[in-house]
């Protein structure tokens, strides 16, 4: 296996850079169509942002949830909390669920919507 060639670049023009890595020995421009299908992707439809984002709201706020209902779990086992407070706990716990659920579904979002595979460390949730 040949040892990559490395260039280093110091400016703060853009065009310095790529023109830097055109240059760079290795350098294998897509093919047209491909940098057509490049160009279409960075073009935003307004609708599918606005989806976005609440998908990414939700998954975070789904995160939290199940940060949070772990945690409750480790208090009620560990015995630090009393009745009242695991009864307040668990209503509010459920209510939380209710609303991401009701969330999830204004945005059309499936529950594997908000479950975003990390790649080699699995699935978020």
């Amino acid at each position: 296996m040949q040892p990559v060639a490395t260039a280093s670049v110091e400016s703060e023009s853009i065009t310095d850079f790529a023109r830097v890595m055109r240059d760079s020995p290795g350098f294998a421009p897509l093919a047209p169509e491909r940098a057509t299908q490049t160009r279409r992707r960075i073009d935003l439809d307004p609708e599918t942002v606005k989806n976005g984002l609440g998908q990414l709201v939700l998954t975070l706020v789904k995160l939290l949830h199940e940060l949070l209902e772990r945690q409750a779990i480790r208090r009620i086992d560990a015995g630090s909390l009393n009745a009242e407070q695991i009864e307040r706990l668990g209503l509010t716990l459920m209510g939380q669920a209710r609303e991401i659920e009701r969330l999830r579904e204004a945005f059309g979002l499936e529950e594997e919507d908000l479950n975003l595979d990390l790649g080699p460390l699995g699935k978020l949730l």
